[in-house]
């Protein structure tokens, strides 16, 4: 899952970007509204984490602008400015949710995995292909009965596989995804997490789930 993260004050974009890497995130952090709105439009990610107070014009209208682009992220608006007014102002520009400071990281990170959810009803808390589970709670994996152990980062490469079952996905894409939008095309760290992951997930089992496609990128799924 990709975030951008739009906030002035460096040392709360710096926490964030830690906390959610930490998470497993691939992060993008702007430092102000023209370049975090131009960022996020030009961008695909699956939430904004929008701070109302930006040096160069306010959260709401860089919201109401990202509506009008056609953006379909979740926005979670971040302020120090708590009354029912600002709520309202907020999530009638498009916001789906909004966050008073200071908060704790726990219940930001709450609320973005909630976000994440909202319109995916028939997901559960698991995520589950064939015989592969994976819990989005406890962040753990396995096979059947088999505990998979399995890093953060390779955690979120699974999860966006998983996602996108039978599709062919390009080094890039899963870069941008999985990493952040300043991803090096040329960079082999997408393979050789995906080697590691095989080891992990896939090599000893019955069925073969990651599947390389010769000059295109990887394929999750069983083939035919």
């Amino acid at each position: 899952m990709r975030v951008m993260v739009i906030e002035d004050n460096p040392k709360m974009a710096s926490a964030l970007e830690r906390g959610l890497r930490e998470h497993g995130l691939a992060v993008d952090v702007a430092h102000s509204g023209y370049e975090g709105e131009d960022a996020a439009a030009a961008g695909s990610h699956d939430i904004i984490l929008l701070d109302l107070m930006l040096p160069d014009r306010d959260g709401i209208e860089v919201c109401r602008n990202l509506r009008r682009r056609g953006v379909k992220a979740k926005i979670l608006m971040l302020t120090a400015l708590s009354s029912t007014d600002d709520k309202v102002q907020g999530l009638d520009a498009g916001a789906d949710d909004y966050l008073a400071k200071p908060f704790e990281f726990e219940e930001l990170l709450a609320r973005v995995r909630a976000l994440l959810r909202r319109g995916e009803a028939s997901e559960s808390r698991r995520l589950r292909y064939d015989d592969l589970e994976l819990d989005l709670y406890s962040r753990t994996a396995k096979r059947g009965v088999e505990p998979i152990e399995l890093s953060t980062k390779e955690f979120a490469l699974l999860e966006y596989l998983m996602r996108n079952p039978n599709r062919v996905l390009t080094r890039t894409q899963i870069g941008e995804k999985v990493w952040d939008m300043n991803f090096v095309p040329t960079s082999n760290v997408v393979d050789v997490y995906i080697s590691s992951l095989r080891r992990k997930a896939d090599r000893g089992f019955t069925k073969e789930l990651i599947h390389t496609v010769k000059g295109m990128g990887y394929r999750f799924g069983v083939m035919d």
